[in-house]
């Protein structure tokens, strides 16, 4: 196409977009920046930071708090909250910890009937979320009141404590342990399979969402669930099976923290779901849904994890951790907020 004066122009309905343009919309940009500042941040205040046994321990860190954190962000994408799913580690924890030390249960089948339990809890939330149509915010709010309750309850009826432990010597620890809570070696540092678990899990989110039709189905019934529903998507579906995959992470993190400690207090994971949702807003999920990605709330768990660390490398006080997540959300929000803005403007 030429103008007037001869001069090649060209139609930018039809330009290609240059790299920095394809990368400024991709939902983890902003989390991949902070990551990075923050490494380097910590690397120089504090050298034990970097260190083989250091980095062993943030990334640890970042993996327990990373699985989840990855399913709530595919959740968030759905237009959905699971408050639940901070308990619910717990629960499965203990689920698995009764049916082997008081019941005599090989592990395998203990950890498949936590396995279960745990997604018929997230089953239960995503039905009544639809059935109900109230807010999801309430639904697993009450869940996660009941969760713990119960946790507490019955341990103590069971027990006579708030904990259950002797977990390694029922039959079948061995082996799952192996799977769930072993150590591999890299150079001379020690890493726990966990962060194995954590990097698996995000990438099959990202590979689910970006490459699959239920993850069309996703960014879908989080962006318009009527829309969605008229197009023939099957948004209750949808959104149950999320759910589940929620729950299903929780589990995950669970069976990894009985095996690993052998022991489980009944008030665990209480408070964990809001470091999880937390991740997933600082890796690029917008709150009100449609809008993420996997990769971004594991780099989201990576920055929570290195600052929890760095700050104890550090020798500060822990009470600024509580003041670096907060900043951190404010500036993620806001952030994501102004990518999902740009990247409109591109797709128009």
């Amino acid at each position: 196409m030429s103008d007037f004066s001869g001069t090649l122009t060209t139609d930018e309905r039809v330009a290609s977009p240059s790299l920095l343009t394809r990368l400024a919309v991709r939902p983890e940009i902003g989390a991949l920046i902070g990551a990075l500042v923050v490494f380097v941040f910590f690397s120089v205040i504090t050298s034990q930071f970097v260190t083989p046994a250091g980095i062993s321990t943030w990334l640890d860190t970042s993996a327990t708090l990373g699985i989840v954190a990855v399913a709530v962000a595919l959740l968030m994408i759905g237009g959905e909250f699971d408050l639940s799913a901070g308990v619910m580690t717990a629960s499965s924890s203990l689920v698995t910890a009764m049916l082997a030390v008081k019941l005599g249960v090989n592990v395998w089948l203990a950890v498949l009937v936590s396995l279960v339990f745990s997604l018929a809890v997230g089953a239960f939330n995503g039905w009544l979320v639809m059935r109900t149509r109230l807010p999801s915010f309430i639904v697993t709010l009450g869940t996660f009141f009941a969760l713990q309750g119960l946790n507490l309850g019955v341990t103590t009826l069971v027990t006579g404590t708030v904990q259950v432990s002797g977990i390694a010597s029922v039959p079948g620890y061995e082996s799952v342990g192996y799977l769930f809570a072993s150590t591999f070696t890299v150079g001379a540092a020690s890493f726990p399979i966990s962060i194995v678990w954590w990097i698996a899990v995000t990438l099959l989110a990202s590979w689910l969402l970006v490459r699959t039709r239920f993850g069309n189905w996703i960014f879908a019934v989080g962006g318009s669930a009527p829309s969605s529903r008229a197009v023939g998507v099957p948004v209750a579906r949808s959104k149950i099976l999320l759910f589940m995959m929620t729950s299903g992470a929780a589990w995950l993190v669970g069976t990894i923290n009985i095996l690993r400690f052998t022991t489980v207090q009944a008030n665990q994971g209480i408070g964990l779901e809001f470091q999880y949702i937390i991740a997933a807003v600082i890796g690029g999920c917008l709150l009100t849904g449609g809008f993420g990605s996997a990769i971004g709330a594991a780099i989201g768990a990576l920055i929570f994890g290195m600052a929890n660390q760095g700050i104890v490398y550090a020798h500060w006080n822990s009470d600024w951790f509580k003041l670096f997540l907060g900043i951190m959300l404010l500036a993620a929000v806001l952030v994501n907020n102004g990518f999902r803005a740009r990247a409109e403007r591109v797709r128009r």
